[in-house]
């Protein structure tokens, strides 16, 4: 007699919701994968207005392997379901005194505008090169899809991390092989889209340099949304379940065990395995409240340090700017300075740092004809960090940045704007239910990370999981995919239990 199928559920249909359930479902458990909005994607969510469609949140996409493995666990390939389209340059990098740097893939052109800007850095940036992928073998290969659930497992790794100096700082390795302050600051932002201050961030993250060049850096055709819409229907051709609109109330707990998921409708759900992609703090303290594992994990989750909350405007043109790259950042006058103020400042600093996503140039099906879509994002302090009101703040922060845009780099903006929204930190709290408005969760410091991050699966629950940014290895596409790979690992095997 066979046994019955197992059951499981994931909360939220962020990347890493999608790729846990992809992967559960590939095995064997049947997964039903709830979401609080309308749409899947969670920080990937899509806005249409006026005919432009704006990607919400992650629109680099590096490691593609890593997605392509989502395809491959059933025989299928990614390419019949989402067309990925190669970015050059990777990013283009700007600076208020008219300096550029197009960082792309080419090891000659690297080389070319290295020796341009300082010769005696081009040998340096080899040594770094070197050193980022000693980092991505030891860091990523080797341990970013690996749960750490004890403390030994950490100690493990610990020799190769220590002799990668991984207490260093991002930056302070990469100013160990970098001597020009602009050409330092080009090969340590990197932090910046994990949530890392790449003044306290551990060197380790700078091997998504190593990721980006062995991998390419890659835009799906239709947007980052349209990736979403491949994994949900390659989900639900599986045999998987999506619910949206159902938000989750609590996980109802019986002994040690998740037993059932309510949700706010009051339905009742239940499943042998419980997995969330929600915000990690929100799933103890709301989730699990009224449990002594709720509230006790809750409270130590709280007293962490959480990666800084980003301010972003959406925006359609009626003309198009072929001049412009896919991937800008704009440096501000400061750097150091800023990024200070960003982590630990109360208040909002004049001046900012954006990152310029204009993906018409790669793809004009995002806008009308003629016309092009947009979106800039400034790091800010996340509401713990700074008491500011969003409300009133919110219009006057994105007048500005508008102006500064069309004053520096799109010249006509402000009298071709067709449509616009932003979104703040407020909204990161209240649509996305993260902890102070947080964009990235639980800040990627050295003593936050692998072991000390929140565990791919809980400590006490024995049947409770965690996937996403909040756990092990951290945020962005590869890593929240990478923690979809760890947790489908303990989940498919405790199934088998």
């Amino acid at each position: 007699m066979t046994s019955p199928q197992r059951t499981a559920a994931v909360i939220g249909a962020g990347f890493g919701g999608l790729a846990l359930a992809i992967r559960l479902q590939s095995a064997g458990i049947q997964t039903s994968l709830f979401e609080k909005r309308d749409k899947p994607g969670g920080r990937a969510y899509v806005y249409s207005d006026d005919g432009f469609t704006f990607d919400a949140g992650p629109t680099v996409i590096t490691d593609p392997d890593c997605l392509e493995q989502l395809w491959a666990l059933s025989g299928r390939k990614i390419s019949d379901y989402v067309t990925l389209l190669p970015v050059k340059p990777f990013y283009q990098l700007c600076w208020e005194d008219g300096y550029r740097f197009d960082y792309a893939n080419d090891q000659d052109e690297i080389d070319r505008q290295i020796r341009a800007k300082s010769p005696e850095d081009v040998e340096g940036y080899h040594r770094f090169l070197r050193y980022s992928e000693d980092l991505y073998r030891e860091g990523y290969e080797k341990l970013g899809t690996v749960p750490f659930l004890n403390f030994w497992s950490m100690i493990k790794a610990a020799p190769q991390l220590v002799r990668l100096e991984s207490h260093r700082s991002v930056y302070s390795k990469v100013s160990q092989f970098i001597k020009d302050d602009q050409l330092r600051q080009a090969f340590s932002f990197h932090s910046l889209l994990v949530g890392g201050n790449p003044f306290q961030t551990s060197s380790i993250y700078a091997l998504i340099h190593a990721l980006e060049r062995k991998g390419g850096v890659w835009f799906a055709k239709g947007g980052t949304g349209a990736l979403i819409a491949g994994m949900v229907k390659l989900f639900e051709d599986l045999g998987g379940k999506v619910y949206l609109n159902a938000e989750i109330d609590r996980i109802e707990i019986e002994g040690d065990r998740a037993k059932a998921l309510v949700l706010k409708s009051g339905d009742r759900h239940v499943f042998d395995q419980i997995a969330s992609n929600a915000d990690v703090v929100h799933t103890y303290k709301h989730m699990l409240r009224g449990t002594a594992r709720g509230e006790a994990n809750a409270k130590s989750l709280e007293a962490k340090r959480f990666s800084m909350s980003l301010f972003v405007v959406y925006f359609g043109l009626k003309t198009q700017h072929p001049e412009l790259k896919h991937h800008m950042v704009l440096f501000g006058p400061r750097y150091r300075e800023l990024i200070s103020e960003i982590f630990g400042a109360d208040g909002l600093a004049d001046d900012f740092s954006l990152y310029l996503h204009a993906p018409s140039v790669t793809d004009d099906s995002l806008a009308p004809p003629g016309s092009s879509a947009y979106y800039v994002l400034s790091p800010v302090p996340h509401l713990g960090t700074a008491d500011i009101d969003w409300d009133v703040q919110g219009p006057k922060y994105r007048d500005r940045i508008l102006k500064y845009l069309n004053d520096r780099y799109i010249p006509g903006l402000l009298d071709d704007l067709v449509t616009v929204r932003h979104f703040t930190p407020f909204d990161f709290r209240s649509e996305l239910n993260a902890h102070l408005g947080s964009a990235f969760s639980v800040e990627p410091i050295l003593t936050q990370s692998a072991w000390f991050r929140p565990h791919n699966r809980d400590d006490d629950i024995s049947n409770l999981y965690i996937v996403g940014a909040g756990t092990h290895p951290g945020a962005g596409i590869p890593g929240v995919v990478g923690s979809a790979k760890a947790t489908a690992g303990l989940m498919i095997e405790d199934a088998k239990a």
